[in-house]
């Protein structure tokens, strides 16, 4: 029961996780309401080199409110728009890890779960309006809460300038192809969590290790997804390099590169009644 339990506060956390120029809009409901399932195959935590999959079902939802917008991609909560910029509020996470599932970690404490939370600046670089293509520069700066859903600690920040294509309608109608290459920065303490070692916890083969902040490494991830009357189904590869990080040579990084993969498939069982203006942004 521990194990499922964790598998579906892994769920609920990676589902958190995901313009100003004149764009088109369409009429969608205000809100729609569904169930899927997910698989998702994943390295236990960047640099790990033992991996985690699951086969789990998740809820469907998309709100498309004025202030709040849930949608496949992201969750976020607009706090202004002026021009080509906008600020908003966003979600990211990271799910927990058993010391035990991994030997770089064996006999050192468990890691929490992660929700990463703060605001984002985003400048709006392109549009098409024709080809539905939106092309943006996203700057989140988020502080990470490590929480056991009883407790939330600090233990840092992410800084993390993305460049997002949005492809719509490709390769056929009403497909979406995203693509997103980022870097990340994170402060001492966020490094310090995930790959120090501290000296009671020190071995022969595990050395003690005091993290520093900066460069975090990059990641690129490609998504395509579609909706259909009545259901919804995507897809996304990510590639994580930490080459050239400053944790990279922690005893507790493993693997410099790795892939993640994903799918998910949802049925849409109710919408609102009510329908609003949706853009392409």
């Amino acid at each position: 029961m521990t194990r499922i339990r964790m598998a579906l506060k892994s769920a609920v956390l990676l589902g958190l996780g995901l313009t100003l120029l004149p764009a088109s809009a369409e009429r969608k409901p205000e809100w729609e309401l569904g169930l899927g399932v997910a698989g998702i195959d994943f390295p236990l935590y960047r640099g790990a080199e033992e991996r985690r999959n699951y086969l789990l079902p998740i809820p469907y939802f998309q709100y498309h409110g004025d202030f709040i917008k849930i949608d496949r991609d992201r969750m976020r909560g607009l706090l202004f728009r002026h021009g080509e910029v906008e600020m908003d509020i966003g979600v990211n996470g990271s799910v927990p890890v058993k010391s035990s599932d991994t030997l770089a970690r064996s006999g050192m404490p468990d890691l929490d779960p992660i929700l990463e939370i703060g605001p984002s600046l985003n400048v709006h670089l392109y549009y098409d309006e024709k080809r539905h293509t939106n092309f943006d520069l996203r700057m989140p700066l988020r502080a990470a809460l490590a929480t056991n859903f009883s407790r939330v600690e600090q233990q840092g920040w992410l800084f993390q300038p993305t460049l997002n294509l949005d492809l719509r309608h490709v390769p056929d109608n009403g497909w979406k192809l995203g693509l997103q290459a980022s870097l990340i920065y994170s402060d001492q303490s966020y490094h310090q969590y995930f790959y120090g070692v501290a000296p009671q916890y020190a071995t022969a083969t595990r050395p003690a290790y005091s993290a520093n902040g900066g460069y975090s490494g990059m990641q690129a991830i490609t998504a395509l997804s579609k909706r259909f009357p009545g259901y919804w189904v995507g897809g996304f590869v990510k590639w994580d390099n930490l080459n050239g990080a400053v944790i990279a040579d922690s005893p507790l990084v493993t693997r410099r590169q790795a892939f993640s993969v994903g799918f998910s498939i949802s049925w849409v069982l109710t919408t609102s009644n009510k329908m609003v203006e949706v853009s392409d942004d």
